[in-house]
């Protein structure tokens, strides 16, 4: 096989682009690179300035370059018996065809591969599939990213990678795949065909790298063969050692292993208090900024108390992200500087495991529901298992339709078989509830805490200490879970998998498998009834969603396509006109619905006392499973209708490009301080939370209301402290305040207004040569600025990035502007918080609203009714502590090591004329401050961002 990797430069997009470099490297039949070819081409038209941009190659380059038939009659005789390969091979392959038509050759009629697909399926880990972020993955010299020659270069060295990774697979693996893709007689079918033909010719494999089983090569053995951290005989490691001298041993380790390692104040006084807490069995709030090291500075205390105690200690997190910092960081590098063996085990929501039943049954029976992207998803998931230890879904870069994929395949409660499945020892879930039992340190999130709540206690493993990180999410995630959270999917998905139609489907496939059975006339009849019931209960849902829908006002300040853009609030005391008639649906649903799980659950009974084979066993689990769920289901949406109770807030939201089936129905609790009172501070002997955010002013009172501390505070079972920040903020931070800049009401600005603040902000980036993070309390105003500011940049080479405009999630876009050279990033309330660019990437941060939350938003209107009530001021009592909070995070942007700089403008004045601005700014951990005239602004950031730092002169 000879490949050639082909890649082009071209003026514009498939319809009308010309062709201005083309590169293309040979890959000979033995896996060398034995010929690069690449010129310029004459388009015969101007390069468009963002060609240039991208690319860097001007009209200049390609003025004395040879015409497109010139550069064909040098390339055509290379692709003469090749396959074809690109990365993102259509684009390349369009331009192909197109010029050797135009030139008057035969069109290409070989095979063709696309690296992105190998990657896919090779590498299912990877972060992105993009070349330039690849290339440096694979640690290749990838120069000159955008250009022909260089990109073929690094599409072959790609291409070279993945075949080394493909012939390391098992045989089994490869045969897998080979079955996988065969019926759809494609390029790829072909090409792993051949392989699996290549590999079946081979002397024996070595087989001690996988475990086999039921046709899968997985890289985990049993989990029942994992054993404690320590061997009991030996006693405890900590008899009779203090903290202190745990402590100093930790710490002549961590400066033996790490080259940069020094004592930080803060952490050591970290140290002490989470300490104190545990020892004590108080309760501690804890504000520790960046770069105290958190995390060290309760992880270490954590495994003192708990091998000490012989007692597990539960860390939370908020965020996933946190959590694989641990583990993939924190803990590898604890394990090396704790004097004794210890384990801490990551344990999340059960969905994110993988359920290999379910995965076996899905692939042998090729249920695909859309074949072309389950072909993949199954075969990145069939390599995959030979690399993961864990099974969790985050490992997996799933593209497209793979998240519906997953939800199909994902482990559950409901459809667990426990010990009497095949798969058992095997099981993700359960090998990782074993080491969650097994661990001193238990890391978890805020969202499985309460699900385990709510699930008395049998999730986790038991716990008498907590530590909860991003502790400043805690409220917020309690009133979800305490509440109820229903979208238009919850529902529907559930049916579909019950009945895609009448012929495909869980319980059609139950009809199918019972064929043979003396029983199966009257048992396929019974499904029969059903069918008919599921499609009108989806009609009926269909119908009242949009109704539903059609309540709702659109939000003024939400992006095009958020979840929230439409958004009401439903008052129990004044519903809407018409309510009683959507009740009367929502009870031909609720009938409906139970007559469906009747029949449901009276054919199972049925089939179990009649059946002993496993097969039927399995499906009858998943069918018993989803008519659990939609008992559940059915229940909720009846509470959510009913709103009869007064204490909770209900609400309805969509986004204005899914409509109806972009519904939310929420139904969440007005105050949990009373619940997480109960639930934790009261049951639990000490309870550590932290953040960088949890004081107001120098206060913790708002934390405390706000949570349920104040009785733990009254009893002297509260412990706080506020940890002094280990950067130089004087030094490292100029924070900026234009005080004769205009004001705005509401989420719009008036053209005055978006005309300075987009002069203002052109002006400052230039300054700061892009590197600048913008973040808007309102999508709307980010739309106002956006082209304008957009068209000011473009003549001083700085792009520009929208959150909601430019493509891509949050950590796309984030990745996009730490890779670039000169940008401005525009982000609205998710840019807020959890935003990590340390370094020379973001230099200046303009804030130009503060973050207060819209006071119409469902949850903070009824806090603030509940607050009138009780005859405090909502607007100082909430409004005010939660905007410092997010302000704070939005400030925590900026410095992220010792080494950084930056300057943060806020644009709202209000910071220094309204009587609570000062809240705001007393918040900041002490950067310099100064406010002056907007004119004066650039002049003086340039000064400072030139002026060497102390530790520089």
């Amino acid at each position: 096989m000879k490949f050639a990797v082909l890649d082009f430069e071209t003026t514009g997009t498939q319809s009308d682009g010309e062709i201005i470099q083309a590169g293309l490297a040979i890959i000979d039949h033995d896996y060398s690179i034995t010929q690069i070819y690449s010129s310029y081409v004459n388009p015969g038209v101007p390069i468009p300035p963002f060609i240039t941009g991208l690319t860097g190659i001007t009209d200049e380059d390609v003025a004395n370059a040879p015409s497109l038939e010139e550069m064909m009659m040098e390339m055509v005789p290379l692709l003469d018996d090749v396959v074809l390969v690109g990365h993102n091979v259509a684009f390349d392959f369009h331009f192909l065809q197109n010029a050797l038509d135009r030139c008057g050759y035969l069109p290409f009629t070989g095979r063709i591969l696309d690296t992105i697909d190998f990657l896919k399926i090779t590498f299912p880990s990877l972060g992105s599939y993009q070349l330039g972020y690849v290339s440096s993955e694979f640690g290749f010299q990838h120069d000159r990213p955008h250009q022909a020659d260089s990109d073929a270069l690094a599409t072959a060295f790609v291409l070279l990678k993945c075949l080394d990774e493909l012939r390391a697979l098992p045989l089994i693996t490869i045969q897998r795949l080979s079955d996988l893709f065969a019926p759809e007689d494609s390029d790829l079918g072909w090409f792993f065909d051949g392989m699996r033909t290549e590999k079946e010719a081979e002397p024996i494999q070595d087989l001690d790298g996988h475990t086999y089983y039921r046709q899968l090569a997985l890289n985990v053995s049993d989990w029942t063969d994992i054993g404690s951290p320590r061997d009991e005989r030996e006693g405890n490691p900590l008899e009779g050692v203090s903290f202190e001298q745990f402590m100093d041993q930790v710490r002549d380790n961590l400066k033996e292993t790490l080259d940069h390692y020094e004592e930080r104040e803060a952490q050591t006084q970290m140290f002490s208090s989470v300490r104190q807490a545990l020892d004590e069995e108080k309760h501690l709030l804890i504000e520790a900024g960046t770069g105290t090291g958190k995390s060290l500075g309760y992880l270490l205390p954590a495994i003192y108390e708990s091998v000490k105690q012989e007692q597990k200690v539960m860390v939370s997190t908020h965020t996933i992200n946190l959590q694989e910092q641990l583990r993939e960081r924190d803990i590898p590098m604890l394990t090396q500087v704790v004097p004794f063996p210890f384990k801490a085990a990551v344990f999340k929501g059960r969905g994110h495991y993988l359920c290999l039943r379910k995965f076996e049954h899905k692939i042998n029976k090729r249920e695909f529901a859309t074949p072309k992207e389950d072909y993949f998803t199954a075969a990145q998931m069939i390599v995959w298992l030979t690399q993961t230890e864990t099974g969790d879904d985050e490992e997996l870069n799933l593209s497209g339709r793979g998240g519906d994929f997953w939800e199909t395949v994902q482990s559950e409660s409901e459809s667990c078989l426990g010990r009497s499945c095949p798969w058992f020892r095997k099981c993700f879930y359960h090998r990782a509830k074993h080491e969650a039992g097994l661990s001193d340190i238990v890391i978890t999130n805020h969202s499985k805490l309460f699900t385990d709540v709510k699930a008395a206690h049998q999730l986790l493993p038991a716990y008498e200490s907590l530590v909860i990180d991003e502790a400043h999410h805690l409220e917020d995630v309690a009133g979800k879970h305490l509440g109820l959270h229903m979208k238009y999917f919850t529902l529907v998905h559930t049916l579909t998998r019950l009945f895609k139609d009448s012929r495909n489907g869980q319980l059609p496939m139950l009809r199918s498998q019972l064929s043979g059975h003396e029983n199966s006339v009257q048992w396929g009849s019974m499904i029969d009834q059903m069918f008919p019931l599921a499609v009108e209960v989806k009609e009926m849902w269909d119908r009242l969603s949009d109704t539903l829908f059609g309540l709702l006002p659109e939000r003024s300040d939400a992006s095009p396509g958020e979840t929230g853009q439409f958004s009401l609030r439903l008052k129990p005391s004044q519903k809407p006109a018409k309510w009683q008639e959507l009740q009367d649906a929502e009870n031909q649903i609720y009938v409906t619905l139970g007559d469906l799980i009747r029949k449901g659950d009276k054919l199972l009974l049925e089939v179990k006392e009649d059946q002993d084979d496993y097969q039927s066993d399995s499906l009858i689990t998943d069918i018993s499973g989803l008519l659990k769920d939609l008992a559940t289901i059915k229940d909720n949406l009846r509470f959510f209708m009913r709103m009869d109770d007064a204490n909770t807030v209900y609400w309805m939201e969509a986004s204005g490009q899914f409509r109806s089936k972009s519904l939310q129905l929420y139904a969440v609790p007005v105050d949990v301080s009373a619940q997480l009172k109960d639930m934790f501070f009261d049951k639990k002997k000490s309870v550590v939370l932290t953040s960088a955010t949890l004081s107001v002013d120098k206060s913790f009172q708002f934390m405390i209301e706000q949570l349920g501390l104040q009785e733990a505070a009254e009893n002297n079972r509260l412990l706080t402290s506020m940890l002094p920040s280990p950067f130089n903020y004087r030094e490292q931070a100029l924070l900026v305040i234009p005080r004769d800049f205009p004001s705005v009401k509401g989420s719009v600005g008036d053209a005055h207004f978006v005309d300075m603040l987009v002069h203002s902000l052109a002006e400052t980036a230039i300054a700061t040569r892009g590197r600048m993070m913008v973040l808007f309390t309102s999508y709307r105003m980010l739309r106002q600025v956006y082209d304008p500011l957009k068209e000011a940049l473009s003549g001083n080479d700085i792009s520009l990035l929208g959150q909601g405009v430019d493509s891509g999630s949050r950590s796309k876009l984030t990745r996009r502007f730490q890779d670039a050279k000169a940008t401005v990033l525009l982000g609205t309330s998710s840019f807020w918080e959890g935003v990590d660019i340390p370094g020379e990437a973001l230099t200046c941060l303009a804030i130009v609203r503060l973050p207060f939350q819209p006071p119409n938003h469902p949850l903070v209107e009824a806090k603030s009714e509940l607050l009138q009530q009780q005859k405090k001021n909502p607007f100082m009592k909430l409004s005010v502590p939660q905007a410092v909070i997010r302000f704070k995070q939005g400030f925590g942007r900026l410095v992220r090591t010792g080494k950084d700089r930056g300057i943060v403008i806020v644009y709202d004045t209000r910071v220094i004329e309204a009587y609570y601005g000062k809240y705001f700014l007393y918040s900041l951990p002490g950067p310099k401050m100064e406010h002056m005239l907007t004119e004066q602004m650039v002049p003086r950031i340039s000064e400072w961002l030139e002026r060497p730092t102390e530790e520089q002169q």
